[in-house]
């Protein structure tokens, strides 16, 4: 039957999922003849994985991969500087590129190619003679190139993100439909590809410009009636430039075929003839999963030596638990140690009776030296009773006392020349610790990840090994069960154990072997190197030390708190005119909206009316009730989540809280406060700040509390290049005075403190992108008034909203936006539309200020050891631009100078700021008089 209506065709970009392929995977070489097949493997995983992914109802009728075939085509004739910039092939893709063509057939997808044309042009002819046959084409790319096709049948899927690229994707991408793409890429041209277009006009002015005049031709016969002088000349002057540049992107739909859109028919592919492909280049992992798929006999493969490179076997060798090791004994043990000296590395993970490292109780330690080779060392394992659900508390047998176990393994993992590798190195590292040793060096595969992907996906293992090793993780519930019959992981058989513990470690090697090489491609090594990789142990450092929590004066607090909201609850139901449970969001829209008619309500699914705290703020703004709701709620949380909850986590063997900072916890960099959460305390209000009363220095000991003076916002004049404001830091104004005084044409001398504070929210406002609604309710004014502050502001400084609108730009080119110090923080909604667009947009507009931010105080906090080294000082706390420490009363002056020192030189030497930082110091016996 021919190709028509019904019919759904996929072309694939061959060269995309070839480079990516390149990129994304170590060195690899086929241990027979050390042949490069690192892009190969990719590939063919790509290949499968499209096949497993597209066999739903939707799946294509027809179906090709298209290749580039040589370098020289017709644009090379018409523009000779055409791809001129391009990079050579690397030597080691050389020879893969045919090996990807046969890889094509193997599977049994049509592969195309022409002498001549480009690969994109081939694309362009079969889905234009696809949709005018009536039929559907997805085009398998991100290639913006192949944009310009999109519509009338005609979409494109990016298959990294798994987003699928629509009319209204390319009028995000582009600011026109696809109909005018060539249009914009002329005038804007590409870098990649050397289409020169006009000089000075990037995407959006381009956009803007096709947008007023329709087209490009029009536009060139017009561009003297453009207002802006230097506009108009370059149009004028580059006019030949720019219709040749059009030319260079506009993909030829009439490209000479020798097949015909029926020769592309999906096929199946031939188990014997994928499988000797496979097998002849010793992809283990994938032949075993292709003879599972088509349900054949997986073929005889050399086993790899023992002594060949990691890198070689990562590929080669699946993961079969039943090989991993259990080492029961000395030799064993020192079998391993011996291995891992002859690396020069180790992948090591610890297995414990919680995920409270202060809590937790070592039970055993896996390693790995190369791919499928790991081993468990069970330590703490209890034996099994019968009938008793959680079993003896004897020792199970087979196990090495764990004295002697750690006394082998000590010289390694203190030993400088042998790397250490983890996932999530801060807990070994802590739980190492609580038994004598710090282990050192180390490398990070999920700080690694979060140095490269950060905004684009979570970096906890089970998600890595998905995503980058087409694995899915042996999962612990299963082991541990849920519930009240849950048991802890010394109760776990040790066979199961073994196989659940090795994996780990063995997942965690291959993912370093695959994410490693990936920091320099990604230009972050240095952001890995000076940011990530050495807070580690600074921040394991301060979480075994702690912070000394008063209970009794908790318990005071809560008790007072719970006088406070006796009395709201008397004054709030007088307002009502009725009593009802305040805590219900129920009832208190009930008396919000049907009883007192109040603008602005929704109801949710349930049919009840919604009152979260946006509504309520809202609300506050017209009526005293809802404000007195929202402070009766604050108290409420203050209660349970702080007051309350706080004296369950003292641990009581140190009398002091162990909060867990995670790293890669937030996307900008700033570090995430969990079990409990000491950076949410609220501040703002009285009893929040009171809570602080409660975190004490020990006895002969003083809390010092150093916090940077409104960081943000010199980053901000620094980043913007805000003449006003930098001039205010290096003089050393109020800067909320002065932004009041430019803003509201009033004397700083003798200012009204609520003009200050108006300007004050302002000022900190803009950094998160708020909107008039949002001041509105920060300031309880009408959103009127609130948006003309918002006004004024942009007209006295109009150089933020220039840096913002470059921001947005940045983003939507590149997808990501950067800080200070090389930070990549992806954007992946920015195109987005809808309720997305705006948080995408305001999201990267503060990235960069705060991730800044979060890097210079990083680097502080890498620094402050040494420093520090020789006082009676130690670091307790970070709460986003403050440091804690509890210090000896004699070394308060020394440790404030030298900590003042380390924090306002911090982005030094890597970044010279144009404003000063400047660090506030207070002292006090606890921290609400420190602070």
């Amino acid at each position: 039957m021919a190709f028509g209506k019904g019919h759904h065709l996929h072309l694939i970009d061959g060269s995309a999922f070839i480079f990516r392929a390149y990129h994304a995977l170590p060195p690899l070489t086929r241990k027979s003849d050390g042949l490069p097949v690192g892009a190969v493997a990719g590939f063919c995983n790509m290949l499968f994985k499209y096949i497993e992914d597209n066999n739903g109802p939707d799946a294509p009728t027809h179906a090709a991969v298209i290749f580039d075939k040589g370098s020289h085509t017709f644009r090379n004739d018409l523009y000779d500087l055409y791809k001129a910039n391009r990079d050579e092939m690397p030597e080691d893709l050389r020879p893969q590129m045919p090996l990807t063509r046969e890889a094509t057939r193997a599977f049994n997808v049509a592969c195309e190619e022409i002498e001549g044309f480009e690969a994109d042009d081939i694309i362009a002819t079969l889905a234009c003679q696809a949709r005018d046959a009536g039929g559907r084409v997805t085009i398998i790319s991100s290639d913006k190139d192949l944009m310009q096709l999109v519509g009338g049948g005609v979409e494109m899927l990016d298959a990294m993100k798994n987003a699928r690229i629509d009319v209204e994707g390319v009028e995000a991408k582009f600011g026109v439909g696809p109909e005018r793409v060539v249009d914009v890429q002329a005038l804007a041209g590409d870098s990649v590809d050397n289409v020169p277009g006009a000089p000075g006009i990037g995407i959006k002015t381009a956009a803007l410009l096709i947008n007023e005049y329709g087209d490009l031709e029009t536009l060139l016969e017009r561009a003297g009636e453009i207002k802006q002088p230097k506009r108009r000349q370059t149009l004028i002057d580059h006019a030949e430039q720019i219709r040749i540049s059009k030319q260079l992107v506009q993909l030829d739909c009439n490209t000479p075929l020798e097949f015909t859109l029926d020769d592309l028919e999906v096929r199946e592919p031939e188990a014997e003839t994928l499988l000797d492909f496979l097998t002849k280049m010793e992809f283990r992992t994938l032949t075993k999963r292709v003879a599972d798929r088509l349900g054949a006999e997986m073929p005889v493969m050399p086993e790899p030596k023992a002594d060949e490179p990691a890198a070689v076997v990562a590929e080669v060798v699946p993961f079969d638990p039943d090989k991993y090791e259990t080492v029961a004994d000395e030799a064993a043990l020192q079998k391993w140690i011996d291995l891992i000296h002859e690396r020069g590395w180790v992948a090591i993970d610890t297995e414990t009776t919680s995920l409270n490292e202060m809590r937790a109780d070592l039970v055993g330690i896996s390693l790995a030296v190369e791919a499928g080779s790991a081993c468990y060392i069970p330590l703490a394992h209890k034996a099994a009773a019968t009938g008793d659900l959680f079993g003896s508390d004897d020792l199970a047998d087979g196990q090495m006392p764990m004295d002697r176990a750690l006394e082998m393994l000590k010289p390694v993992l203190e030993d400088d020349a042998i790397l250490k590798i983890g996932q999530n190195m801060k807990y070994d590292a802590k739980i190492f610790a609580s038994y004598g040793i710090a282990i050192a060096p180390i490398d990070d595969t999920l700080l690694i990840s979060y140095a490269q992907n950060a905004g684009l996906h979570n970096h906890g293992m089970d998600v890595l090994s998905e995503r980058y090793l087409s694995h899915t993780p042996i999962p612990i519930k299963p082991l541990l069960g849920s519930g009240k019959s849950a048991i802890t992981f010394d109760r776990v058989p040790v066979d199961k154990a073994t196989a659940y513990a090795a994996e780990d470690a063995d997942i965690t090697l291959r993912l370093w072997q695959v994410l490693k090489p990936g920091l320099h491609k990604a230009k972050v090594t240095t952001v890995y190197e000076t940011l990530e990789r050495p807070l580690v142990p600074v921040l394991a450092q301060m979480e075994r030390t702690g912070i000394k929590v008063d209970r009794d004066t908790l318990s005071r607090m809560s008790n007072a708190f719970s006088q406070k909201m006796a009395g709201l609850e008397a004054e709030i139901h007088e307002l009502a005119g009725e009593k009802f449970n305040v805590g219900s969001p129920k009832q208190l829209g009930e008396i919000l909206f049907d009883k007192m008619g109040l603008e602005g309500g929704k109801k949710g699914k349930t049919g009840a009316w919604s009152t979260p705290a946006n509504v309520l703020e809202d609300l506050a703004t017209e009526h005293d009730l809802p404000g007195r709701v929202l402070d009766w709620r604050q108290l409420s949380k203050l209660k349970s989540t702080y007051t309350d909850a706080l004296q369950e986590h003292i641990n009581p063997e140190t009398g002091r809280v162990h909060t867990s900072y995670s790293i890669a916890g937030a996307n900008t960099g700033r570090l995430a406060s969990t079990d409990p959460n000491l950076q949410n305390i609220p501040v703002r209000s009285e009893e929040g700040r009171r809570i602080r009363e409660a975190f004490v220095a020990d006895e002969g000991k003083v809390l010092l509390s150093l916090d940077y003076s409104q960081i943000e916002l010199r980053i901000l004049a620094h980043i913007a290049d805000i003449d006003a404001l930098k001039q205010a830091f290096l003089d050393g104004q109020d800067i909320h005075a002065m932004t009041a005084s430019e803003m509201f044409n009033v004397p700083i001398e003798g200012m009204d403190p609520m003009i200050r504070r108006q300007a004050k929210a302002i000022n900190f406002g803009v950094i998160y992108g708020i909107s008039g609604f949002g001041l509105a309710r920060n300031l309880r004014i009408p959103r009127g008034e609130a948006q003309g502050f918002i006004d004024r502001y942009f007209e006295r400084f109009p150089g933020i909203r220039a840096y913002m609108d470059d921001t947005i730009a940045f983003a939507k080119d590149h997808d990501f936006v950067q800080t200070l110090f090389g930070r990549k923080i992806h954007t992946p909604e920015i195109n987005a539309k809808g309720p997305h667009a705006g948080f995408a947009r305001r999201a990267a507009i503060n990235a960069p200020i705060q991730g800044t931010a979060a890097d210079v105080i990083r680097r502080a906090m890498i620094r402050m050891p040494e420093a520090i080294a020789d006082l009676p000082a130690k670091m307790l706390l970070q709460v986003h631009d403050e440091l804690l420490f509890e210090v000896d009363e004699a070394a308060v002056d020394d440790t404030i100078a030298r900590v003042k020192d380390v924090m306002e030189n911090a982005a030094m030497p890597a970044v010279e700021l144009s404003v000063p930082l400047t660090v506030d110091a207070g002292q006090g016996a606890n921290w609400a008089e420190a602070h």
